[in-house]
């Protein structure tokens, strides 16, 4: 893609009830991140109290990514054909928390594993129904949108790890994941309250202020025109290479997330409350990123500033391999979170454009599905690595990821992205 958007000529401009509809959204987003975010965190304390190997642990991630690799394309068919968002929005933040309710009562490997694999459920659901909203809300500003929508992941992961380094110091890791519960179940009702009772009237239709829906939201459809829309999706140019990239993408950062605290707390020996610091830098250079490129990418095209986002990923990964220990590794962090967080709304925002309107629940849930599945194999096989070689080995693997992900960019066809059924 190497132009701008393209929009068809009488598109509804957003209204004030779409951008108070998006802050819920990117405050539900936040929760949702929140959640895996204090996980990451919590990890090196689990595993010491259960005796887990690195394999183990990252086999902990494999479990929760393939659940979610292999519910995201039921999820998006699901919001496709039932249409009604803020149900789905606020079954899937309850369904994120719950189960880590559970994983405070947890004794045992494989209860861990099972919870993990129900956060990995219900965490994709939330995707394939809020990203087409935003993309149907902000026709013409698709990227911008979804990097405030990313910001609101960024702000979850960036402060959850701020808040547990703190709790830690007076709470065990049991207490803090049964009191965790508790914001995700108040955004879900508050979710529900305002969003939930989505009428999806036709424009000019009257509605309660509290639940009205604006004009581009949409209904579900009939499983003829679902069938009708599943086939033109899958003629789409360029679509496997599309979500092949964005899964390797993942793969980078489900990895990083992972193994980052550990080799932050075991090699370098920082103290839990300064691991948090350092992954809130992480996801602070990601909130940053994301308006500036989801602007660049709305104005110079898509593939342009994906290319350099993936490529000063791989360089700057390749240098925190000669950084490690030292004080220029965390500079580094910092980079790295700047242009890697910086591709996830790029990429989503090109995936809407390039697929038929009504489908948009599916084409995201078949994006999030292929890199659920590459956030499957990743941690286990760096965690293999990182047994064999030592920590900093697996961070090779990260570099070797991201760079694939650039070369899926280059396969895709130039004119992908114009926003042909928009």
């Amino acid at each position: 893609m190497t132009s701008p958007a393209i929009t068809a000529p009488g598109t509804p401009e957003p209204s004030s009830l779409d951008y108070r509809n998006m802050a819920l959204i990117i405050t539900g987003h936040a929760l949702t991140h929140w959640y895996p975010a204090t996980f990451y965190m919590l990890l090196p304390l689990i595993g010491a109290e259960m005796g887990l190997s690195y394999s183990q642990i990252g086999f902990v991630m494999t479990c929760q990514f393939a659940a979610g690799a292999l519910s995201n394309v039921p999820g998006g068919m699901l919001v496709d054909m039932w249409g009604r968002k803020g149900q789905l929005m606020a079954l899937a933040l309850f369904w994120v928390g719950f189960p880590y309710l559970l994983m405070g009562f947890s004794t045992q490997y494989w209860m861990l594993l099972i919870c993990v694999m129900l956060v990995g459920v219900g965490n994709n659901l939330w995707h394939p129904t809020a990203i087409p909203l935003l993309g149907r809300m902000f026709p013409t500003r698709k990227g911008m949108a979804l990097s405030l929508h990313g910001m609101g992941g960024n702000v979850g992961d960036a402060l959850a790890p701020l808040a547990v380094g703190a709790l830690l110091t007076t709470l065990s890791w049991r207490e803090i994941v049964v009191l965790n519960v508790i914001p995700g179940a108040a955004m879900a009702v508050f979710l529900l309250y305002f969003l939930g009772a989505l009428s999806f009237a036709p424009k000019h239709a009257k509605s309660s202020p509290k639940t009205a829906v604006s004009e581009h939201q949409g209904g579900g459809q009939s499983l003829d025109s679902y069938k009708q829309g599943l086939r033109a999706l899958l003629r789409t140019p360029g679509l496997f290479m599309l979500t092949l990239s964005s899964s390797f993408r993942s793969m980078t950062q489900g990895t990083l997330l992972t193994f980052l605290p550990l080799y932050l707390a075991k090699e370098m020996h920082y103290e839990l409350v300064w691991v948090g610091a350092v992954m809130a830098l992480l996801q602070l250079a990601g909130f940053i990123a994301a308006p500036i490129a989801g602007h660049l990418s709305d104005t110079m095209g898509r593939r342009t500033i994906l290319i350099s986002c993936f490529g000063v990923s791989g360089v700057v990964l390749l240098l925190m391999t000669f950084a490690g220990g030292s004080t220029f590794f965390v500079f580094l962090i910092a980079v790295l979170g700047f242009f890697l967080y910086a591709a996830r709304p790029i990429m989503q925002a090109w995936m809407l454009e390039a697929t038929p309107r009504n489908m948009g629940g599916t084409a995201i849930g078949l994006m999030f599905g292929m890199q659920s599945a590459g956030q499957a194999v990743a941690p286990i096989l760096a965690g293999m690595i990182a047994d064999r070689y030592g920590l900093m080995a697996a961070f090779y693997l990260l570099a070797f990821t991201i760079i694939l992900a650039n070369l899926m960019v280059l396969g895709i066809p130039a004119t992908e992205g114009q926003a042909k059924h928009d």
